[in-house]
């Protein structure tokens, strides 16, 4: 049995203690996904507590959240208009705390009938839809004046009223960005701001029930799963919109002429351009991070755990000039700090920051072109970062999937992510492929005639989604550099990429023990051995998405590569939209619940 108690003398030994040193199981899946026979138009947050039930049938104590926070009218999680306010369109309407909702039955009728669940894609209409009743029962439908409205109000002053009064001026200026607003409100000169309070009154508090009740609607959900032994993880976003409350209240505290991204790497071609503000640590601390200490303090109210999107970030962020062309994406970018000699020291310290800062459990998304001082500081502190089996590998020797006793132990053991493939499209599309930008670049960089040679090394017919497949008869290094008519020094790039790829399939099909009948489909189980390995890692916590975990017996004919919910670098709609094939009520009766159940009683988790 895996010994995690050197979690208990770590910087995070109040979480370890309080969440306790065992090995657990958890689900991960985005609220706009889930529905249930109540849920209109999109997942709400009454309805996470039927996950939460779900999750006590099939043996799991943890559910992960992406992002929850006010996404606007952009509808990308990660990109939001505050890391503070909740997403007004996971309102449970008939959950309203303090309101009577007789009068406009119909209305909610109407609104069920327009917007119903169970599509394979949300409808991003209903936000609209639904603010329109919302502020119609916030106007007519409050009973009485509440002493709890009013005390909210005041316990969260450090945000809320900057958050009501930015979404007044978007609502008053066509949703514009605040860069072009009146230079007076841009600039948030006093006089302006407050005769626009004076003039705005009503709509200002309509922003700020909203957010009242969203709180109560969660804190109730999180009451109650822990009354079921199920812990919340939150995602709080490292970065926020650059069009977003935080930006606009605490100019300060971002460098508007950078935006962030990330590297080139074997899946990115040219990196990634995300478009987000990098902070200004200088400006943050100058005011004791008070930014940072009053995101977690809100945040305890729902989570028991949290999860820092892109924490290496935190150690450094890669940064692109603003002017930079967008179709650059992230080539042209450097790492803020420049100096990887202040890089250990500004993570460390921001790191103890929000582990001492709050009683959630800090959880890292380390994933990409991470320094080696990441990790370090990570296990130090007690802190899990993330192995994602099919990047868990012996990576520069022998490039096999490594082995479940070589995870890390603080870590979040998983197969797939929200910005990947599920299990099922990895195995058919990706796995035994590269990259054709990379590839074609990496040919370009050695003068080598990518066009001609293509042909020659990869499957074609068999190669979709912007992947090359490897023919069968490139077989070893020496083949591989004959076709390029290179040497070994020269085309060391090209050759890291074929060690990493190369036979992947193979060595996958051997790595969970599928036996000898080799299949380039996918199958139960395939899937159901891949997770029998993810969840017998040494990894403390084993937490798989929802497709993955359903797929153990709910494989059918379908399009596995658009059954995600993220394709990052793209804009599309379907981003963010992707809705579950069953309500949640279909998934407590599923046959394939016990079967969920032993996989996780199995590896010892719970």
């Amino acid at each position: 049995m895996t010994d995690y108690r050197h979690f208990l003398s770590t910087l995070c030994k109040k979480q370890w203690e309080r969440i306790g040193i065992e090995r657990r199981a958890g689900v991960a899946v985005p609220l706009f996904s889930l529905y249930s026979a109540k849920s209109i138009g999109i997942g709400e947050l009454t309805d996470l507590s039927l996950l939460v039930e779900w999750c006590d049938v099939v043996g799991m104590s943890i559910i992960q959240l992406l992002p929850m926070n006010d996404v606007g009218f952009n509808f990308m999680p990660y990109d939001a208009q505050s890391t503070f306010a909740l997403e007004p369109m996971y309102i449970s309407i008939e959950g309203l705390f303090n309101v009577d909702l007789a009068p406009f039955k119909n209305e909610i009728k109407a609104l069920r009938y327009r917007f119903p669940c169970g599509s394979r894609r949300v409808n991003y209409a209903i936000r609209k839809a639904k603010l329109e009743l919302l502020r119609k029962i916030f106007k007519k439908g409050i009973k009485k004046p509440s002493a709890a409205f009013s005390k909210y109000i005041a316990d969260n002053k450090f945000w809320l009223d900057d958050y009501a009064l930015y979404k007044v001026i978007k609502e008053n200026n066509s949703e514009s960005s605040w860069e072009k607003w009146d230079g007076r409100l841009k600039y948030r000169d006093s006089h302006a701001l407050e005769a626009l309070s004076r003039n705005n009154t009503e709509a200002i508090e309509f922003h700020k029930w909203l957010q009242w009740q969203l709180y109560k609607q969660f804190k109730a959900i999180k009451q109650y799963a822990q009354s079921k032994g199920v812990f919340l993880m939150g995602d709080l976003p490292f970065l926020v919109s650059r069009d977003s409350a935080d930006v606009w209240s605490h100019q300060d505290y971002f460098k508007l002429g950078l935006c962030s991204g990330a590297p080139p790497d074997m899946y990115f071609a040219k990196g990634q351009r995300w478009g987000m503000p990098v902070y200004n640590w200088d400006g943050i601390s100058a005011h004791n991070y008070d930014y940072i200490r009053e995101k977690l303090k809100y945040a305890e109210n729902f989570y028991d755990l949290f999860r820092i999107d892109h924490v290496v970030g935190i150690f450094r962020v890669w940064s692109i000039p603003i002017l930079e062309p967008k179709e650059s994406a992230g080539l042209h970018g450097t790492f803020d700090p420049y100096d990887q000699h202040l890089w250990e020291t500004q993570g460390r310290k921001i790191l103890s920051l929000m582990a001492t800062s709050s009683s959630m459990l800090p959880c890292a998304e380390d994933l990409g072109v991470v320094p080696e001082c990441s990790y370090r500081v990570l296990e130090e502190f007690g802190i899990p970062g993330i192995e994602v089996q099919r990047w868990t590998k012996y990576w520069g020797s022998t490039y096999g999937f490594k082995a479940p006793h070589d995870y890390r132990k603080n870590a979040v053991a998983t197969v797939a992510t929200h910005d990947s493939s599920i299990l099922c499209a990895w195995w058919e599309f990706e796995a035994g492929t590269v990259d054709g930008e990379l590839f074609k670049r990496k040919c370009q960089e050695i003068g080598v005639s990518f066009d001609i040679l293509q042909h020659e090394l990869f499957d074609l017919n068999n190669s979709f989604h912007g992947r090359l497949r490897w023919r069968h008869k490139v077989n070893n290094v020496d083949t591989l550099l004959k076709m390029l008519n290179s040497s070994q020094d020269k085309a060391h790039a090209i050759i890291a990429l074929y060690k990493e790829s190369f036979d992947e399939k193979r060595k996958f099909w051997d790595y969970v023990g599928m036996g000898s009948k080799f299949s380039e489909k996918c199958s139960h189980d395939l899937i159901r051995l891949a997770l029998e390995k993810i969840n017998s890692t040494a990894s403390i916590f084993s937490i798989q998405l929802l497709q993955d975990w359903i797929s153990v017996d709910c494989l059918y004919e379908c399009d596995f590569w658009n059954m995600r919910i993220n394709f990052p670098g793209t804009i599309s709609d379907k981003n963010w939209s992707l809705v579950a094939d069953l309500s949640l009520e279909d998934m407590l009766t599923l046959p394939i619940n016990s079967v969920i159940r032993s996989l996780n009683a199995k590896a010892g988790r719970k």
